[in-house]
């Protein structure tokens, strides 16, 4: 839990001023929740795989008789099952919803469904209020969003759940980057589904960013390397990391998974195209899919290897309810239960075609014990000398170091500790801008170490 969720924050910022707003993140090892005084109004964004964790909360609240609203998608997909737990549902935009809400709370209309599409104009959204959080267990409290939504409806994406109709939004760049600048932080986490939908959009916003001599990563779609110019100006802008959906190496399952994406040969060449402009890559990898046999878990660890991704994430495959996944598992009467506690993407909740649901999960640990490994880490290091040391720094405070990591946000330190180190990172990614900008040839630049992967 390193950066906030912007959901909370925009809702504060909704939130007329006569009202008193409390931010609370059991992620963050906070305690109790708050109760002293008794919150009129709790709302909570429910998850899939934390829906019994906020009923416990709701029904808590309630007890004591505070009014509760449930937001998320959970409730979008399955609000016949969450409106038992509230007094309320906050279905779609909770940003257009939240002040009708209390505006109801107060005259005591409150209604038991309040609905809003994603049609509004996305650059008269309020920025976040920030102001709420504490600081000190995050790594950065500038979570940022410029877009909203995706060109691709992959058939597993929470994106494609039903009823779920999010056009592709942009906000001004110069409204980002002058929220970026205004926030006292040297690095930004970009939380959009994926920033590179529209590679004129992420040029501008490029553009926008560069003045500012700040550092940022994001998640993009690996065809944002269709263009090595585009590549370049995120490297100049203070791009350090994206977080790219492989999915998988196969294009059998790219296709089936409806996922539009260069072939997976050709990942390679682009991933060196964005290590040589100073981007590192945490790849992301969704394992059981229905081309996948029992090898696909050494395989795809070689090809990380092989690669140096700096870090990679997998996921079981997870049919979420509401999506064309589920019904298809549904279907075919290959879901195995309905628990969502355990629709977490390390749990195999269906029957995988080529391999038991007992070898998907097995696998699934295995392959993250292969690349936390000693010897993966040192496998994956970078070619670059002067970037080897920062990256084992990286590596073994992000990936093995759990128990440093509990005891930094339990005593809110997280910020404390980490903000030397992203200092450092943006101060040797300016020099390497400079580097950047002198060379002519995309194709031969160093790599860089970031924090923010």
């Amino acid at each position: 839990m390193l950066t906030p969720s912007l959901a909370l924050t925009s809702f504060a910022a909704t939130t007329p001023e006569h009202w008193e707003v409390r931010y609370w993140d059991e992620n963050l090892l906070m305690g109790a929740p708050p109760a002293d005084p008794v919150p009129e109004v709790v709302g909570i964004s429910v998850h899939l795989t934390f829906s019994k964790r906020a009923y416990e909360l709701a029904r808590w609240y309630r007890q004591m008789g505070s009014k509760v609203i449930f937001g998320g998608l959970h409730v979008l997909s399955c609000p016949e099952e969450c409106a038992p737990h509230a007094d309320a549902l906050a279905l779609g935009d909770g940003v257009q919803l939240w002040p009708r809400i209390l505006s109801d709370v107060e005259a005591g209309t409150l209604q038991p469904r309040y609905a809003a599409t994603y049609e509004n104009d996305y650059r008269q959204d309020p920025a976040p209020r920030r102001s709420i959080l504490p600081r000190g267990h995050f790594l950065t409290t500038t979570s940022l969003i410029a877009t909203r939504g995706c060109h691709n409806r992959c058939g597993f994406c929470y994106l494609a759940t039903d009823g779920l109709r999010m056009p592709y939004r942009m906000r001004g760049p110069e409204q980002i980057a002058r929220e970026f600048a205004d926030n006292d932080e040297p690095y930004a986490v970009f939380i959009d589904n994926n920033l590179g939908s529209r590679p004129d959009y992420l040029r501008a916003l490029c553009q926008a960013l560069r003045p500012i001599e700040k550092i940022w990563s994001a998640a993009v779609s690996i065809d944002v390397t269709d263009d090595p110019s585009l590549v370049r100006e995120m490297g100049l802008a203070g791009c350090t990391g994206v977080f790219v959906g492989f999915e998988s190496l196969t294009d059998a399952n790219l296709s089936d998974a409806r996922k539009k994406t260069p072939k997976a040969a050709d990942y390679a060449r682009r991933v060196r195209l964005l290590h040589d402009n100073g981007i590192q890559v945490n790849g992301s990898f969704v394992l059981g899919f229905d081309h996948d046999d029992r090898d696909v878990f050494a395989r795809t660890a070689a090809w990380v290897e092989e690669n140096r991704l700096e870090c990679s994430t997998f996921h079981i495959m997870t049919p979420y309810p509401g999506t064309p996944l589920f019904r298809q598992m549904e279907a075919e009467g290959r879901l195995l239960h309905k628990d969502w506690t355990l629709y977490d993407t390390a749990h195999a909740v269906f029957r995988p075609k080529h391999m038991t649901a007992e070898e998907l999960e097995a696998g699934y640990e295995w392959i993250y014990r292969r690349l936390f490994s000693h010897a993966s880490i040192w496998a994956r290091r970078p070619e670059d000398w002067r970037a080897v040391a920062p990256y084992l720094g990286m590596s073994y405070l992000y990936k093995r170091s759990n128990r440093l990591w509990h005891f930094l946000i339990r005593h809110g330190l997280v910020h404390t500790v980490w903000r030397p180190l992203v200092e450092l990172t943006r101060l040797r990614h300016l020099r390497f801008r400079r580097e950047l900008e002198q060379r002519a040839d995309v194709g031969q630049v160093g790599s860089l170490f970031s924090a923010g992967v």
